[in-house]
């Protein structure tokens, strides 16, 4: 037995090995999944990171349902699963917002934002606009290879003009 005082080292390997590696969607992904996994685990050090990371990996991640309060500034502002700090506290206090201690952050909230600053600054064109450029542009590419054959748009509108003299 393995539990023996004094039985340090095993005689054998592991009895039961997984042969496939566990899938949390391996069923269709369920809208708590889905969120999950989309989730970017900002303002953590790099162990509760990799904590929070094997919880969406193995489906253990539990999402909050109410907002809990933050143990810095005792407002309930906490909208993240397993964090004790805001993230307004977290990111002034320079704290990982799961363990609460000053370890080096991963993704800090702050360049996260400025991510979406620079995202935003850009407007984003409609699906239609994109078309109407894409239609544009090969009406354009469409002229081209006539002017490649010797005849030019202008020789075009020249010949109606003489027929309709």
């Amino acid at each position: 037995m393995s539990s023996q005082k004094g039985n340090v080292s095993r005689s054998r390997g592991q009895k039961h090995q997984n042969v496939t590696a566990f899938k949390n969607d391996k069923y269709g992904a369920s809208a708590q999944v889905k969120k999950a996994k989309s989730k970017i685990h900002d303002s953590l050090c790099q162990r509760c990171k990799d904590v929070l990371e094997w919880k969406v990996k193995y489906n253990k991640y539990k999402t909050l349902t109410q907002p809990r309060k933050c143990v810095k500034c005792l407002q309930k502002t906490v909208r993240d699963a397993y964090h004790i700090i805001c993230k307004p506290c977290a990111l002034k206090l320079e704290l990982c917002a799961k363990c609460g201690n000053k370890e080096e952050i991963v993704i800090p909230l702050d360049k996260k934002e400025e991510e979406e600053v620079e995202g935003t600054s850009q407007p984003s064109k409609g699906t239609r606009q994109k078309k109407r450029e894409k239609k544009e542009e090969d009406d354009n590419d469409d002229n081209e290879d006539f002017d490649d054959m010797g005849f030019s748009n202008d020789d075009c509108d020249s010949d109606s003009e003489v027929e309709g003299n």
